[in-house]
């Protein structure tokens, strides 16, 4: 291929096949031109665990051979990707972020998302960081260390999908894998300033299955939404090993840029009981602002809930206490703290508790169901503060206990099993990202990628050139 002189470092998925498909770009300069990007930024960030640049690269070679001949061999062909460590990835160890998993123990197989990524083509760069098992709200680990946010170092970039958004923000590949059961795609794409999605429980199969149950989803995060619809279009098939996959498939790009114009769209800044600092109002203000300009009949409007949180804590906490219970007795000291003082508040909640949380949850899902019939979308702050410092779970300051405290618009979303994705829109005072949350019904996450699409379209996203000192 010719070798242009595009700086490959700067384009997304699309574009890339753009690229291939004239054979101006092949996917081995792609590939080397994400390894530069990793050499050059991801000390200063630790977004990634795991780093296969011969295996990359081997795979990147094949892909250009097809390119040559016109035979891609699937819609992901030659594109950079990674995978996060809660995820099964054929020849690689799944660490979890924990000292208590064995580096020799190489998987055989794919996860599904991964093995339907590598038969559409994708080339593997290696594989994401997460806290330990996914438990928190930040990424940092007692096995990886602390991951930080590309626009400010000394801040979080968010969890549990933290090595993701981190990598997608620096475009150290185009297509990253996350995973939400509480937030996790969500917080650290808000945190980070790009576009995560996640899907309608279900879409997207999952195997094996997350200790938290039918909470957790997995999805993309990336730069632009239009990635995201074409690796949601790879990766949203049903699977036979998970049982509650939903059998439906579609090309999540056709009809993305159809717009706005007419969709009802409730915007709740609080929820009706959450408090947000006023400069992350003003950058979502401004966003929904775009959204009544570009055609959508919006009022402010509360979806009529209140805060889910001691519900979703009695599935969280329960879905803890079952990770430290599976682990040997010897290997506990090497938990962290925190998982393992949640896991001991999961391990005191009696049947009957858990499941007067199943019936409030239900409540909560037949809600919003509810709620739907009369609006296409809620919009809502991703995250009621920008990203804080790294090294704690909480802001420094704010007197909170857990995680989940700072987080109240993403947890009742994985309740529900709603689609919800998180866009940028903007900065805080503090110059750290700000996003809007997209909600719609169950199985409609086509109104969110839209409005999402639409979104980015009237405020065009930025994206750090390298990491940030926040001096």
């Amino acid at each position: 291929m010719s070798g242009s002189k595009t700086d490959l470092g700067t384009l997304g998925a699309t574009e890339l096949l753009r690229l291939y498909r004239r054979r101006d770009v092949s996917p081995v300069e792609a590939t080397k031109a994400a390894f530069e990007r990793i050499g050059r930024f991801n000390e200063a960030v630790n977004a990634f665990c795991l780093i296969d640049e011969e295996g990359a690269l081997a795979v990147a070679r094949a892909s250009e051979e097809r390119w040559m001949r016109g035979e891609p061999v699937g819609t992901l062909d030659g594109l950079p990707t990674t995978i996060k460590d809660l995820t099964v990835m054929a020849g690689t160890a799944m660490r979890r972020g924990s000292k208590t998993s064995d580096p020799d123990d190489i998987s055989a197989v794919d996860a599904p998302i991964a093995a339907r990524m590598r038969e559409a083509g994708a080339v593997f760069l290696g594989k994401t960081t997460t806290p330990e098992f996914g438990w928190k709200g930040v990424t940092d680990s007692p096995l990886t260390g602390i991951t930080r946010n590309p626009w400010n170092v000394s801040r979080t970039s968010g969890g549990s999908s933290g090595g993701a958004a981190a990598a997608a923000a620096l475009n150290m590949g185009v297509l990253h894998q996350g995973s939400d059961a509480g937030g996790s795609i969500r917080i650290p794409a808000g945190f980070s300033g790009v576009f995560g999605h996640k899907p309608t429980f279900g879409f997207v199969p999952q195997w094996p299955t997350s200790a938290m149950g039918t909470l957790a989803h997995v999805g993309p995060i990336t730069r632009s939404v239009e990635d995201a619809a074409l690796m949601l279009t790879v990766v949203g098939k049903p699977d036979d090993r998970d049982w509650l996959s939903v059998p439906f498939e579609r090309d999540w790009t056709v009809g993305l840029n159809s717009g706005v114009r007419g969709l009802r769209v409730a915007y709740s800044r609080t929820l009706g009981f959450i408090d947000v600092r006023p400069d992350v109002l003003k950058a979502v203000d401004a966003a929904v602002e775009a959204l009544a300009d570009m055609g959508a009949h919006v009022e402010e409007v509360d979806p009529g809930i209140t805060d889910s949180l001691d519900t979703f804590n009695v599935l969280w906490f329960s879905g803890a206490a079952k990770i430290i219970a599976n682990m040997p007795e010897e290997k506990r000291g090497l938990v962290d703290p925190g998982l393992l003082a949640v896991a001991e508040e999961g391990a005191g909640i009696d049947a009957v508790t858990y499941l007067r949380a199943v019936d409030d949850r239900g409540a909560l899902a037949n809600h919003m169901a509810a709620f739907h019939r009369d609006w296409d979308l809620l919009v809502t702050p991703t995250l009621p503060i920008t990203a804080f410092e790294v090294g704690a779970d909480v802001p420094a300051g704010s007197g909170l206990k857990h995680w989940m405290q700072w987080t109240p618009f993403s947890y009742p979303f994985d309740l529900t099993q709603q689609p919800a994705a998180t866009v940028p829109v903007g900065f805080g005072a503090d110059g750290l990202p700000v996003g809007l949350h997209v909600v719609a019904d169950r199985f409609r996450d086509d109104l969110v990628l839209r409005a999402s699409a639409a979104v980015e379209s009237a405020l065009p996203p930025v994206f750090p050139n390298a990491p940030q000192d926040g001096a």
